[in-house]
C-alpha cells in the first residue's frame, strides 16, 4: 500500500521549511537580480538560517551533509521550496548543482570529491553540466559531436555546447564528450571535469531566453583544444551516457516536485483575487467560468501531486520508476502551464503585469515542456513501455494456455 505520510520528524522539518519560506524567502524575492539571483548579502544569511535549522542540501545522504530521508520526503519539501524561484537556491538544492553532486558522489574519486564535490555542497563554488549541443538533438545524446582525445597525460576536448545553465557563475563544468565514435551508441561518450579558466574553455554568449529567474544564464561554450589532466575523467571511459541517465531521472522528478509549489502558489493567488475582485456587482468567484477554473485546477494539481509522490515512493522502494517519472514529466508540465494561465486570466491585466509573480511564472513554465527531454519523447517512452508490458502479458497468457 502506498504511504506518502511524513514521519513526526519530517513534519517538524517541513514546518521549519515553511516558516523560512514565509518569513525570509518570499520577502526576499523583490531583491532578485535577473540572471544573478539574490545578492550575497541577502542570500547568505538566509542560507545560514537554513543550515542552522538542519534543512541544508536535503537531497543528499547524511554522510555528505544532507538529510537522507528519501524521495517522498523530498517531494513534500520541494513542493514548498518550488513555490519561490529562489527557494531551491536558499536551501542548497538548486540545479544544476544537485545533479552534479549526485554524479560526483557515485563516480568521483576521493581526490575529485575533496576538490569538487564538497565545495559545491558547502556552496563555496557552483557548477554546470555541459551536454547539449547546437547541432544535435537534445533528446538524443548518443549523437554528440564534441570530441575528447587522449594525448599522453592529458585529454584534449574540442566541440560546442549551448544552453549550459549557470555557466557564468560556475567554477567547473561536467562535460560530455565522445571518446570512441566507433563504439556502440551508448558507450561512445565520457564525462570530464573541466575547470573554468582552463585555456580553450571559452564562454561565447549568454543566450537570452524567456524568464528572468535563472541564475548564471544559459551559455554557449566552445572547447578549442582544451587540455585537461587525465585524472579529470569522471567515472570510466564510455560511461558518460550511463552517468547522464543516472543524473537525469532524479532531476526530472525534482522538477515535477517543484512545479507543484508553483501550481499551489498560483492557485492561491487565483483564489485570493477571485474572492476580492468584483465586477458587475459580483465577486469573480461567483461566476461559473471562474469556478470551473478553480475546480479544474484543484483536480489537476491533486492528480499531479499523487503521480509525483507515487513515482518518488517507487524510487524509495528500489523499484524502476522510469515510466512514472516520464508520465509526471509531461503531465506535470502541462498542468503547470494550465494552472498559471488560468490564474493570469482571473487577474486580467494585473496578471499580465509584473505586479504579481504570475507573468514571470508563466514565462519560466514554458520551458518545462522542453528541458530534460521534450514532452513528445516522454510520451513516446511511456507508450512504448505500456505496449511492451502488455505484449509480454499477452505472450505469457498464451504460453500458459499452450
Amino acid at each position: 500500500m502506498y504511504d506518502f505520510s511524513p514521519t513526526e520528524e519530517q513534519k517538524e522539518l517541513l514546518a521549519r521549511a515553511k516558516r523560512i519560506m514565509e518569513e525570509d524567502v518570499y520577502p526576499a524575492e523583490k531583491h532578485i537580480v535577473p540572471g544573478v539571483g539574490l545578492p550575497d548579502e541577502i542570500l547568505k544569511p538566509i542560507q545560514q538560517k537554513v543550515k542552522d535549522q538542519n534543512l541544508w542540501a536535503a537531497h543528499l545522504p547524511l554522510k555528505v551533509g544532507g538529510l537522507g530521508l528519501g524521495n517522498v520526503f523530498l517531494g513534500l519539501l520541494n513542493e514548498l521550496l518550488g513555490s519561490s524561484p529562489i527557494g531551491p537556491r536558499v536551501f542548497g538544492t538548486a540545479a544544476p548543482d544537485t545533479g552534479n553532486t549526485e554524479i560526483l558522489m557515485k563516480a568521483g574519486t576521493p581526490e575529485q570529491i575533496a576538490r569538487f564535490l564538497q565545495p559545491v555542497i558547502n556552496d563555496d563554488i557552483r557548477s554546470c553540466f555541459a551536454m547539449t549541443e547546437p547541432d544535435v538533438s537534445g533528446a538524443d545524446p548518443t549523437g554528440l559531436q564534441t570530441r575528447a582525445v587522449r594525448d599522453g597525460d592529458e585529454w584534449v576536448i574540442n566541440g560546442k555546447k549551448w544552453f549550459i545553465s549557470n555557466a557564468a557563475l560556475s567554477s567547473f563544468a561536467i562535460v560530455m564528450a565522445v571518446t570512441d565514435p566507433d563504439a556502440p551508441p551508448h558507450e561512445r561518450a565520457t564525462m570530464f571535469l573541466v575547470e573554468k579558466g582552463t585555456p580553450g574553455f571559452d564562454l561565447i554568449r549568454d543566450i537570452g531566453v524567456m524568464g528572468d529567474y535563472s541564475e548564471g544564464g544559459h551559455w554557449e561554450i566552445h572547447f578549442n583544444n582544451c587540455r585537461i589532466p587525465a585524472e579529470n575523467i569522471l567515472g570510466k571511459v564510455g560511461e558518460g551516457f550511463k552517468l547522464a541517465q543516472m543524473r537525469l531521472g532524479p532531476g526530472r522528478i525534482t522538477h515535477a516536485m517543484r512545479w507543484l509549489g508553483v501550481m499551489n502558489r498560483s492557485f492561491d493567488l487565483m483564489l485570493d483575487y477571485a474572492i476580492k475582485r468584483k465586477t458587475r456587482g459580483q465577486a469573480l468567484a461567483e461566476f461559473q467560468t471562474i469556478q470551473n477554473f478553480i475546480a479544474d485546477s484543484a483536480a489537476e494539481i491533486s492528480a499531479s501531486r499523487l503521480m509525483t509522490l507515487h513515482a518518488a515512493w517507487k524510487m524509495d522502494q528500489g523499484e524502476d520508476a522510469r515510466k512514472e517519472i516520464a508520465l509526471i514529466k509531461f503531465y506535470g508540465a502541462k498542468i503547470l502551464n494550465d494552472v498559471i494561465s488560468r490564474a493570469i486570466q482571473v487577474h486580467g491585466s494585473l496578471g499580465y503585469s509584473k505586479d504579481t509573480p504570475l507573468e514571470a511564472f508563466y514565462r519560466e513554465a514554458r520551458a518545462a515542456h522542453i528541458y530534460d527531454g521534450p514532452d513528445e519523447v516522454h510520451r513516446m517512452v511511456v507508450a512504448k513501455r505500456f505496449l511492451k508490458e502488455h505484449k509480454n502479458k499477452l505472450n505469457k497468457e498464451l504460453t500458459e494456455v499452450l
